[in-house]
């Protein structure tokens, strides 16, 4: 018997059926989508696989065009882009010079800012833009003690520029005084060409012309300021036009050393010239600040400096009972961030030791003739942190405030990097931000008001954006979803143009205003469809204990709970030792980060430690390998493989490791002091012997090999080699400038005189420290790959 429906029930059950229809095709495309398998060859194509990022982010000087470098499809490179009324376009190159901003000093409503080596102003409340001068030469300039003065410093010459009516007068020059004067005599042709043509005679009157339009013509001589050796940097004017300040350097003779390209285009081996070894001497520096008005100088005494002779407490175990405490002349030292207050009556500068133990903040009263030092940093490992900055030759974060009273710096000395602001009048520091977390980057408002602020306070994994009261410290949070916000402010300050990413999420452009809780707009879309058909895991953020108690935070990678087999490990080891990897945003190891996929859905678990030595943990923690890399931040990942065995129960003969760069020779380290606790490693471009490494970054760490040789015969794996005995796999370009090739070769031949067996190195000709190279990642992810598979 047939039934017939009624209509109410014929739409129902269409209803009904459509949606069981729609829901078996979601689970068709999702199935495809989560299944879909992850390629090793197209995955180490890198950004062409993923999708190329933005880059640069940058805003127009009247706030209202955000700029971006990006490489689409059919872009040959990076090209630059723009953002404006809610539109992405590219930016002809013609567009260039009249809009890109390369960067700006404002005063007032007033900004100067370049484009290509042109200098314009802009007038914010008129919107008024005005092209005022160019050079090729043209190194800084700013506002003096109104809007309508500046200085530009083009090469060697200072110039004072009146902008209504627009006048040039130099004011300064650096070189070697006195100049030969002598006028060059003329040859009998350059003579008969003057005297016979009349277009030889106008050149000439244009020349001398322009030469005088350039330098100014004044009653007052300019400065000739004696540089006699060396060169000079870091040079600032009062806004008062009464003093100078600059600094003198002199370079030692230095030795580089030396790399070899073999893929040449004639056949013939290229040397090529690399950066000296640790080791080198420094530099000479002296501080100087002139008067413009008697034409006199002062150089400045570093003797005065609290601890300037104090010597480095490692000199105990080579003195012994012999040990100074002082040596008998100051610590050679570098200085930074000259910077005149408002009412031009003192000078703030930062001083450094070479060794880059200490950090002093000085400011000279230029009416008193006398120096006030307001924050002496000690460390006995060294100077480092953000807004500090680990490297000699880079200034900290410091300025005054416009009341002239009033100075701003960031130091570790509570164990984190805050900010503090210092009273002259009350001669008192305030710490205006505390915590467990630190201040990665902090800029005042124009009004003095606030500070612009990236931190980590909500996760130490994150970077957030906050405004934090210049007075009172109240923190006014602006950007703070979990990932990374690389944040750029509009000169006007009202608007927020910033590059976010997540852990499976690469990056974007935003842009949003400079508020609380505003309405967020995403500006591009960059990934591809390849990239997007796979579900790329979120890797969770956990922490293990060390066997010292310490807790280290991690990234973890786990197969789905459903597998029966025990499974099988592989430990990250990330590079450069002051880098954070467990993080909530998308990973500069990218590559990596999708290799960990690929090795989960093989079975691994894999765990990417953020040891002893990383970024974002405060100032313990970033010094806690000093005189002993290869210390913590090795037995850190023994710990790790503790954690895998006991907490995840992964058998202890099923676990590997690998790491580039520091990563590398923390996993050749691993190996050769702890054998038998990681079934194999691969080590891509590793330092085997620190004595060989560069300069600036391991002074800090291990000092010298001539003043500290037990810190790098205790830290170098060429030390340990008689220790291998498990598989070790090394991969290295030759033409890295950077960990060079003769790294690798010297272990190597140590190996082969120790009669060792279990190693294999595969080597990349084209190849620097970073692979350019599709074809040589893969080449060197295959082995990777096949070293865990074959051993795992």
């Amino acid at each position: 018997m047939v039934k017939y429906l009624n209509s109410t029930q014929a739409q129902t059950m269409i209803k009904t059926m459509k949606n069981r229809f729609l829901t078996i095709l979601t689970l068709i495309f999702c199935s495809t989508l989560f299944s879909q398998e992850i390629n090793l060859k197209e995955i180490m194509k890198g950004n062409e696989f993923i999708g190329f990022q933005p880059q640069n982010v940058s805003w127009s000087h009247d706030s209202q065009t955000i700029f971006f470098d990006w490489k689409q499809k059919d872009d040959f490179d990076y090209r630059t882009y723009q953002y404006v009324k809610g539109k992405v376009s590219q930016l002809a190159y013609d567009q260039y010079s009249e809009n890109m901003l390369e960067g700006y000093k404002r005063w007032g409503n007033k900004l100067l800012f370049t484009s290509e080596g042109r200098l314009y102003s802009y007038d914010l409340e008129s919107k008024e833009k005005r092209f005022l001068f160019y050079s090729n030469k043209l190194k800084d300039y700013y506002f003096l003690d109104d809007e309508n003065q500046i200085v530009i410093e083009l090469g060697s010459e200072l110039f004072l520029v009146s902008l209504n009516p627009f006048k040039m007068v130099k004011i300064a020059e650096f070189g070697k005084f006195p100049k030969d004067d002598k006028v060059k005599e003329k040859s009998f042709l350059e003579n008969q060409q003057e005297e016979l043509f009349e277009i030889v005679q106008f050149r000439n009157e244009q020349s001398k012309f322009r030469k005088e339009k350039r330098e100014g013509v004044s009653n007052v001589a300019y400065a000739e300021i004696n540089v006699s050796e060396g060169y000079w940097l870091n040079t600032g004017v009062s806004r008062d036009r009464s003093h100078l300040a600059y600094v003198q350097s002199i370079d030692p003779k230095t030795k580089n050393t030396d790399y070899f390209h073999f893929i040449t285009k004639d056949g013939e081996a290229e040397a090529r010239a690399a950066r000296p070894k640790v080791g080198r001497p420094d530099p000479e520096c002296y501080l100087f600040i002139y008067d413009l008005n008697k034409k006199e100088s002062i150089k400045f005494d570093p003797s005065i400096l609290t601890d300037v002779k104090k010597r480095p407490l490692y000199f105990k175990d080579y003195e012994k009972k012999e040990f100074k405490e002082e040596s008998e002349e100051p610590k050679q030292v570098i200085y930074h961030n000259l910077q005149f207050s408002k009412d031009s009556k003192k000078l703030l500068f930062e001083v450094k030791s070479f060794d880059n133990k200490d950090r002093w903040i000085v400011v000279y009263d230029l009416e008193k003739k006398k120096y006030k030092e307001i924050s002496h940093q000690h460390d006995e490992a060294w100077i480092g942190g953000p807004g500090v900055v680990g490297w000699t030759t880079v200034g900290g974060n410091i300025g005054w405030f416009d009341d002239s009273d009033r100075i701003y710096y960031q130091s570790e000395e509570s164990g984190f990097s805050h900010l503090y602001v210092y009273s002259l009048e009350k001669e008192k520091a305030k710490q205006l931000t505390k915590g467990d977390f630190e201040i990665h980057e902090a800029i005042l408002s124009h009004d003095n008001s606030k500070f612009y602020v990236t931190t980590n306070k909500v996760e130490l994994g994150n970077r957030d954006f906050h405004h934090v009261d210049a007075n009172s410290g109240k923190w006014t949070p602006i950007l703070t979803a979990l990932g990374n916000h690389e944040v750029s402010i509009s000169p006007d300050e009202s608007q927020l143009a910033y590059r976010f990413s997540y852990k499976n999420k690469p990056w974007e452009v935003y842009t949003c205003p400079n508020i609380p809780k505003s309405k967020i707009s995403q500006v591009t879309k960059s990934t591809t469809k390849e990239f997007d058909a796979i579900s790329w895991m979120e890797p969770a953020i956990i922490k293990f204990k060390a066997a010292d108690g310490t807790m280290v935070p991690a990234r973890l990678y786990r197969p789905e709970s459903e597998r029966k087999d025990p499974g099988k490990a592989v430990i990250f080891v990330h590079g450069a030792g002051y880098l954070q990897n467990a993080h909530n945003w998308w990973s500069g190891y990218y590559r990596e980060y999708m290799f960990h996929n690929l090795l989960v859905r093989k079975g691994y678990t894999v765990l990417d430690i953020d040891y002893r030595a990383s970024k974002g943990y405060g100032r313990k923690w970033r010094t806690d390998i000093y005189r002993n890399m290869g210390g913590k931040d090795v037995s850190d990942q023994v710990d790790g493989k503790k954690y895998l065995v006991e907490e995840l129960g992964i058998p202890k003969e099923k676990i590997g490791i690998y790491g580039g760069s520091y990563g590398g020779f923390v996993t050749i380290m691993a190996l050769l002091k702890y054998p038998g606790e990681f079934q194999c490693g691969a080590a891509i471009r590793s330092v085997t012997d620190w004595a060989h490494y560069n300069h600036p970054y391991t002074s800090n760490i291990l000092n010298t090999p001539e003043t500290d040789s037990i810190a790098f015969v205790k830290s170098s794996p060429i030390y340990y080699a008689e220790n291998l005995q498990d598989p070790l796999l090394m991969l290295h370009g030759m033409l890295d400038d950077n960990v060079q090739f003769q790294d690798v070769v010297r272990l190597t031949q140590r190996f082969i005189e120790l009669e060792k067996d279990t190693y294999e190195m595969a080597i990349y000709p084209i190849e620097p420290h970073g692979f350019k190279h599709a074809s040589s990642w893969f080449d060197e992810y295959k082995r990777i790959l096949k070293l865990f598979e074959s051993n795992l």
